[in-house]
């Protein structure tokens, strides 16, 4: 048994990161246990809990099961979970509600709790107090490991806890199952250093450690040969990439390296303002298979806010990149990510985010109350706000954000466009996809379009998506 400890997770030391290339195996009498039985896996969180999701699937195919889309007819049932607001956290517990009351009368199914929460100690102790329902529960670092933890907790009959709170490695050659055949998650480092005064993940995702460029060019060259059309490079902070690796390579080569395999359309999440240089810049502005969307989070407009949230840039600097960004790549549609109500924030603070939010008008923005996650430094911060202020500045932040969102919608309206079609839409007999520009946009199409970039001319515009017709 290994259990997450808070203090050995906040370690950052000068030891090199080890690729290793040849730890996953499947034991040979876990090859065929899955036979006949069938797995349910719930997925909460960021791009990269989906693509870890990918990998979860496919070790468990590998071990015989088969995919159910309901955790009832399911013989393993494993949440994905993540950590980064409370609301995450009561999703996960209020979910393992329905699984306790599935096990008292199918007390053979074997539930697991993995992810980002599972790297939390206040978590992992609640779970192993107070839910005995859940039979494994194993972190960020060692999804690998999936068989081992599984065949122990068969053979034991007792709750597996296999958890590592260390800075971590790269390891390549885990089995993936991908969710679409039309476009791709690719990671290309893990982790995180920045240590954002409210954020956990640099405690439950280990520090920042990049992938080696040629392993990831690999990855994308395989997709394309495979008939995939678009590619998001992956991970916490992708403008650092290539920081750590020792070598003189940088976000900047790697964007262009992957342009180069001639990949339909390349996007990358998530960027910290302090890493976005001009290299990278000139290189998104530069292939016109590199999309031109840009997700840029802000946090808050106020400096005095963002010195406390320990962002590394002031308002100034952040809108010099912004305009930089705007006036270098044609086209170019921003995205960002704010929290109101960080511990010590005035109204004076809060009128100075709506300013920048009033400045750079952005496409939409994912908004968000201060959740304090255990462990990390904002937790300790005094917070003076009532919830009804929180709710009314979240109010008053989202109706300037959807004003805008929509205002850059009605632009596109009776334009012609080139998207992706990538699936079947809700609205039925319509298929869906993103434009270049990452539109959400419900197309009258044929199913022979089905992985093809069309030109769609738009018909109508709403808030978070349009609908358009092939031209």
């Amino acid at each position: 048994m290994n259990l997450p400890n808070l203090k050995d997770a906040k370690v950052r030391t000068k030891c090199k990161t080890r690729i290793i290339r040849d730890d996953y195996k499947v034991p040979d009498s876990m090859k065929n246990i899955g036979k006949g039985k069938k797995y349910y896996l719930k997925t909460y969180g960021c791009q990269m809990n989906v693509h870890d999701s990918e990998n979860i699937s496919a070790i468990l195919e590998d071990m015989g099961f088969t995919k159910s889309d309901t955790m009832e007819d399911a013989d393993i049932i494993l949440l994905n979970t993540c950590a980064i607001r409370e609301n995450a956290h009561n999703k996960m517990f209020g979910f393992l509600g329905r699984v306790k009351h599935l096990k008292e009368s199918r007390k053979d199914i074997i539930c697991g709790i993995c992810g980002c929460m599972a790297q939390e100690e206040s978590v992992v102790e609640e779970l192993r107090g107070k839910y005995k329902c859940v039979d494994i529960i194993f972190g960020t670092h060692n999804i690998h490991k999936l068989p081992n933890i599984l065949e122990e907790s068969l053979k034991n009959q007792k709750q597996e806890v296999e958890v590592y709170s260390i800075e971590g490695n790269v390891y390549e050659n885990i089995p993936v199952k991908r969710d679409s055949k039309v476009k791709a998650w690719v990671n290309i480092m893990y982790g995180c250093d920045k240590f954002c005064t409210y954020c956990i993940v640099p405690y439950t995702r280990g520090k920042q450690r990049s992938r080696m460029p040629e392993d990831i060019i690999n990855e994308v060259k395989e997709l394309v040969e495979s008939g995939y059309k678009e590619v998001t490079l992956l991970g916490q902070n992708v403008n650092a990439y290539g920081k750590d690796l020792g070598i003189d390579y940088t976000m900047g080569d790697l964007l262009e390296d992957t342009a180069k395999t001639k990949i339909d359309r390349i996007r990358f999440v998530t960027s910290h303002p302090w890493d976005f240089d001009d290299k990278m810049i000139d290189v998104i502005a530069k292939y016109d298979n590199i999309m031109p969307y840009i997700h840029l989070p802000l946090q808050s407009g106020s400096d005095r806010i963002l010195k406390l949230m320990g962002r590394r840039y002031t308002k100034e600097k952040y809108l010099e990149l912004f305009n930089k960004l705007k006036k270098k790549i044609p086209n170019c549609a921003i995205t960002t990510d704010i929290i109101v109500a960080f511990p010590g924030e005035t109204e004076e603070d809060f009128q100075d985010t709506l300013d920048v939010v009033n400045t750079c008008k952005y496409d939409s923005a994912f908004t968000f109350i201060y959740s304090p996650r255990i462990g990390t430094p904002g937790a300790l911060m005094e917070n003076k706000l009532s919830e009804k202020e929180k709710n009314e500045r979240l109010y008053k932040l989202n109706e300037v954000v959807n004003k805008y969102a929509n205002e850059a919608n009605r632009k596109y309206l009776g334009k012609v466009v080139p998207v992706l079609l990538e699936g079947e839409s809700e609205k039925k007999g319509r298929l869906m996809g993103y434009t270049d520009t990452m539109k959400l946009v419900n197309v009258e199409a044929d199913y022979k379009y089905l992985g093809k970039v069309v030109n769609v001319k738009i018909t109508a515009v709403k808030t978070w998506s349009m609908d358009g017709k092939i031209v």
